[in-house]
């Protein structure tokens, strides 16, 4: 039995912020560190990526579950991006064929608007003792909560969207960070418009939301560049169309010399893509962020120049998966990162197709 809750809220538009880069992570172990540091979890970690790209075997007879265990899902899944979407249809779809039998507690919020919303469904979560807490870790308010959690609830955490462990949780941390490395997907866009644009372009940066995902992808992408490109201009967004495209009108009037701009997420992208075009200045070269429908479409009519495109469905693979291992009394690795591929306009339709049967493999039954 599934119970669902879909939080369905009118859209809040606050203009663009400007704002400087900060500073690179510091809190946090980079996913490659952590595993050189830890070659136990990179056992672990080889482990669970070998089980999500093979078949489902289900959880043994021997362990058979005498209730159905209790998952509460928050997302911030109310984006035009459909990685959350998918990322639940693929979990769900896996823990059936793992024969994992659940009660899913769903609440979809708005990126960096619902803040309340979120701290109520939190509270609930907490108040019914859920087995499974699937949440992620953007803002000092997230990491506050989660460390309250961690030090007195029973509930297991898993972090998605995110794969860098929290140095001082050393002693006590999630159950699994889980998602698509930030600053790999961020390297994979700075080698592109590396090898594509000449030494001393102007760019300018349209950062996600205040917090870790705007440092993890818009400063990591800033520090690879910083000796070949300049940086003109950097805002911060609400996470939204409209924000981006807000922010897009600005940086574009003050600095029109710009070769490029530096997109932190598809909502943002799709918004300065839809300002670019109304101001006739598709010459400045647009990525996207993720690679899901919307964005692979725009890549397709020409609104987007590349994209580092998610095997989506791999982290909800990799979370049924872990559920899986911790029911068996197995050990589960503290993180796991699903793999990315660089989508340009000029990957071949064909190419795409194969990517997309990949990527999709349990989301688009």
């Amino acid at each position: 039995m599934k119970i669902r809750l879909l939080i369905v809220l009118l859209s809040w538009f606050p203009m663009a912020v400007f704002a400087n880069p900060s500073q690179l992570l510091s809190d946090y172990w980079s996913y490659q560190a952590f595993l050189e540091a830890h070659p136990e979890q990179q056992t672990l970690t080889d482990l669970l990526a070998k089980s999500v790209q093979t078949r489902a075997e289900p959880l043994p007879l021997a362990l058979a579950q005498t209730r159905p265990v209790t998952i509460s899902v928050i997302y911030p899944g109310q984006q035009v991006s459909d990685y959350w979407s998918r990322n639940i249809k693929a979990f769900e779809a896996r823990m059936h064929e793992l024969g994992i039998t659940y009660q899913l507690h769903q609440v979809f919020t708005r990126p960096s608007l619902d803040a309340r919303q979120q701290s109520i469904s939190l509270m609930e979560a907490m108040q019914n003792k859920t087995d499974y807490l699937i949440f992620t870790l953007d803002t000092m308010r997230h990491r506050k909560f989660i460390d309250h959690l961690l030090h007195t609830s029973e509930t297991k955490v898993i972090l998605q969207n995110i794969t860098t462990p929290i140095r001082d949780w050393q002693g006590r941390q999630p159950l699994l960070y889980v998602g698509f490395d930030h600053e790999i997907g961020a390297q994979h866009l700075a080698e592109f418009y590396q090898r594509k644009l000449p030494q001393g372009a102007d760019y300018g940066v349209l950062y996600f939301s205040e917090g870790y995902i705007s440092e993890a992808r818009g400063d990591s992408f800033i520090h690879n560049v910083k000796h070949r490109f300049h940086l003109a201009s950097s805002y911060y967004t609400t996470a939204t169309m409209e924000s981006g495209y807000q922010a897009t009108l600005d940086i574009v009037s003050n600095n029109p010399q710009i070769t490029f701009l530096y997109a932190c997420s598809t909502d943002i992208a799709l918004g300065a893509a839809q300002a670019l075009r109304e101001l006739e200045r598709e010459d400045i070269y647009l990525n996207g962020w993720g690679g899901g429908s919307a964005e692979l479409e725009a890549l397709q009519d020409g609104r987007l120049e590349v994209t580092v495109m998610r095997m989506n469905d791999d982290t909800g693979i990799a979370m049924a998966e872990a559920i899986k291992r911790d029911l068996a009394g197995l050990p589960v690795p503290l993180v796991y990162s699903g793999e990315f591929e660089l989508v340009t306009q000029n990957t071949t339709t064909e190419h795409i197709e194969r990517l997309k049967q990949r990527a999709f493999r349990y989301s688009d039954r």
